[in-house]
């Protein structure tokens, strides 16, 4: 793999620190910097703006805009949907004697800037030398509530050094943000208010009709002036300094949108102004300090070195920091909050795939949530059944029946305008049947499999019924004219991954229906009326699961898909650094004609349903697909490190585990500056609980077999399992587990049986 790390940040446990800024690394920054709480999201911008190349982005989970397509054919979009910015809460002004502060062309020292994951909050700081001389001390901080996800708290300290006299000082409030790619501002105003310390503003978006309330309370220490421009409020005094006293200016802010509009939508968002106004900044961050400590105390992950070498305690204390900046982001990302709400291919960190959310969150994301956070894992998943209608209107498009999930949304609407990805693409789907699936078999709720799960397994196997068909030559079932997971290659014939996981998805919805026949009649009865469910479907989905393809040697290999093995091969450790991302590198048909793949295509199979494969299987396709894989794809690492942990190939599963932890942190893609990529983050976490501690939650029962790396002297970390907390200990010789909360677990270890319980059980290592 040609791809390493651009080593930026200090390395610290429990911080990402910056120390001295460099403009050119500004965009990068600001991802890694940026902060959400599910509902809102800002990027690590500065404050007072400037001419320091920006995204400026603050987001509203779920605010979006249309745009028209033109169509060309039957069954592409003509109608999709993006992420847009939001009201800009952070908007800050500083002038002194007349000269504005810019770090893009101002002289300043002792520039330091770190987000701290045990609080949430990001700290920013420097000394302003100003043209006249003047030197001005600045400290900012910022953090979004994790409980009263509507709230955010900005502070600005000054602290004159070498001087006594007065500093002009704004605070605004605005819609008048531009969606950078489309270098356009989607907002009309439709309510404002200022009073004394007090900003309100309303906007509306010009096409998909959604408003937002944004309100601000503001402690200054001086008089203000309101003022009103386009679509901006702002409220502007002079701050009088001393030397060496300092001064600051609190923001309480609030960001409102839950789909009401007008008058409903601006009286509640200023009741949630005025009851933001009960609690200080100061009493706000104590409960942001205690939000995260209780976070900590069930999801940390614990790394150990083995040597005092310098360079391997360099090493390790690098993937310490890489897993809790990966588990700190998924848990702003999304806690379950709202069942409107997905996870975004970048979170709330970047405008890049359009704030859209793709199969990855059921197949990669999914998993973190159901041993962190099942709640949150549940709701989810109900966000593909609120979706549902949308799915089977996008099945009708595409002349199929049932229900077809869309490869990119944010409401449900199928929003991809690249046909070759939004209508060859079975992976939604098939995900989101796994993802129920995996779900029920993790956290045993068979209400939620009955109340949801199984109209919308019903509807997927409807869709996949009709979207596959025979073949003249063997007469076995496939899926025809399709796109794997790798993405590389398209109009494919008899994809592995898509031909095995619409077997299985096939074969459970038939499962689950005819248990739901056999246990609740009353139930399946009112589904199959909802549904117009004929038994006879039942048995031809199963007739087609009987009969799928799979192409596979007799040694075991799977060829991805026909005619795969005659491709020609690309080196890919021959590819220059500098030609990622090969997108912008290679031409796009260029890319399509080797046997190079973006991401794991066969061995993510063998990922998400292992306790189906046997070793010798797994083996041979790692052995024959790694080598090809480049990992244009941020989940790619991952998959292959947990691979190579199973398989014993653990110098290999360290090499990757490195790069899938630290991929935005060391900018390994040289696209962190677009946006976090959640997946990865999400996949690191899994990298561990998966990879290096085995646990395998596909197969008859939970289990681990833990595999524990060289340079690791101990591994710790708790995951929830039916509503007992599991802590695991793993050392060079053996591996500790104890339930800390909750009824004994029933668990399997290197493939014996044991209960646990209160009391810890040591096992030894194999």
């Amino acid at each position: 793999m040609a791809k390493i790390a651009d080593t930026y940040f200090r390395t610290d446990p429990w911080k990402i620190v910056e120390e001295g800024f460099d403009p050119a690394y500004s965009r990068v920054s600001e991802s890694i910097f940026s902060l959400a709480n599910e509902n809102m999201g800002a990027r690590g911008f500065f404050d007072e703006g400037g001419s320091v190349d920006s995204l400026r982005g603050c987001y509203t989970n779920g605010v979006y805009e249309f745009e028209r397509i033109p169509r060309s054919y039957k069954g592409i979009v003509d109608r999709s949907h993006f992420m847009i910015p939001t009201a800009d809460w952070l908007l800050t002004e500083i002038v002194l004697d007349g000269e504005r502060l810019d770090l893009g062309c101002a002289e300043f020292r002792d520039f330091h800037r770190e987000l701290d994951l045990r609080t949430g909050t990001l700290r920013r700081s420097f000394i302003w030398r100003s043209r006249s001389g003047k030197e001005l001390k600045l400290s900012f901080l910022r953090f979004l509530d994790m409980v009263h996800r509507e709230r955010a708290y900005q502070r600005v300290t000054l602290e004159a050094l070498n001087f006594s006299g007065d500093v002009n000082f704004g605070v605004g409030l605005s819609f008048q943000v531009r969606h950078e790619g489309r270098d356009a501002c989607f907002w009309n105003e439709a309510h404002s208010e200022t009073a004394e310390g007090r900003l309100c503003l309303q906007a509306k978006t010009l096409s998909s009709g959604q408003e937002v309330f944004a309100g601000a309370l503001i402690d200054l220490p001086a008089e203000a002036v309101a003022e009103h421009e386009d679509k901006t409020l702002w409220l502007r005094c002079r701050i009088p300094l001393r030397q060496g006293a300092a001064q600051q200016v609190d923001r309480r802010v609030v960001i409102f949108f839950d789909g009401s509009v007008e008058q409903a939508l601006w009286d509640e968002g200023n009741r949630l102004l005025d009851e933001s106004a009960r609690v200080s900044l100061d009493e706000a961050l104590i409960a942001q300090e205690a939000y995260w400590a209780s976070y900590w105390a069930v999801s940390d992950i614990q790394l150990e070195p083995a040597d005092t070498d310098e360079a391997a305690v360099a090493a390790v204390a690098a993937e310490q920091q890489g897993i809790r900046f990966c588990s700190f982001q998924l848990a702003q990302t999304y806690h379950g909050g709202s069942m409107r709400h997905n996870i975004g291919a970048k979170g709330l960190t970047g405008e890049a795939y359009n704030g859209h959310a793709f199969w990855d969150t059921e197949s990669c994301c999914l998993p973190f949530y159901l041993f962190t956070n099942p709640s949150a894992a549940r709701d989810l998943l109900l966000f593909r059944y609120h979706t549902l209608p949308m799915a089977l209107e996008r099945a009708k498009m595409l002349d199929c029946e049932g229900a077809c999930y869309p490869i990119a949304t944010l409401n449900g609407d199928e929003a991809c305008p690249l046909w070759q990805h939004a209508s060859l693409q079975l992976q939604p789907s098939t995900a989101v049947a796994y993802g129920i699936w995996h779900y029920v078999r993790v956290t045993g709720d068979t209400d939620f499999l009955r109340q949801y799960g199984a109209e919308m397994l019903l509807q997927i196997a409807r869709f996949l019924k009709s979207r596959a068909a025979r073949s003249s030559r063997t007469g076995q079932y496939g899926f025809f004219g399709v796109m794997g997971p790798d993405e590389f290659h398209m109009m494919v014939n008899n994809n592995a991954y898509t031909n095995y996981m619409g077997k299985r998805t096939l074969a459970y919805a038939a499962e689950v229906l005819r248990e739901l026949r056999d246990a609740h009649p009353a139930e399946f009865r009112a589904l199959a009326e909802k549904t117009s469910l004929q038994d006879a479907e039942i048995e031809t989905w199963l007739d087609v699961a009987g009969n799928m393809a799979l192409p596979q040697t007799e040694s075991g290999l799977i060829e991805q898909h026909d005619g795969f093995f005659d491709l020609p091969h690309t080196d890919i450790d021959a590819i220059p650094v500098s030609e990622f991302p090969l997108y912008e590198h290679w031409s796009y048909d260029r890319i399509y004609r080797t046997d190079m793949i973006k991401q794991p295509d066969v061995l993510m199979m063998l990922y998400l349903y292992n306790s189906s494969f046997s070793e010798e299987v797994k083996r041979i396709n790692y052995d024959y697909y790694q080598p090809r894989t480049i990992h244009e794809s941020s989940l790619s690492p991952a998959i292959h490190s947990i691979l190579a942990a199973e398989l014993g190939s653990m110098e290999e599963a360290m090499h990757f585990f490195g790069y899938a932890t630290r991929l935005d942190l060391d900018n390994y893609n040289r696209n962190t500056r677009e946006g976090l990529h959640i997946t990865s983050i999400a996949m690191a976490w899994a990298n561990i609980v998966y990879g290096f501690a085995g646990l395998r939650s596909d197969g008859d029962a939970l289990s681990f077999a833990p595999h524990m790396p060289e340079r690791w002297k101990t591994l710790q970390f708790s995951v929830s399992y039916r509503g007992s907390v599991l802590a695991v200990r793993m050392e060079r010789e053996k591996t500790v587990f104890l339930v800390r909360d909750g009824a004994p677990i029933s668990l399997q270890v290197y493939g014996k049986q044991y209960l646990i319980g209160r009391e810890e059980l040591s096992l030894a290592a194999q």
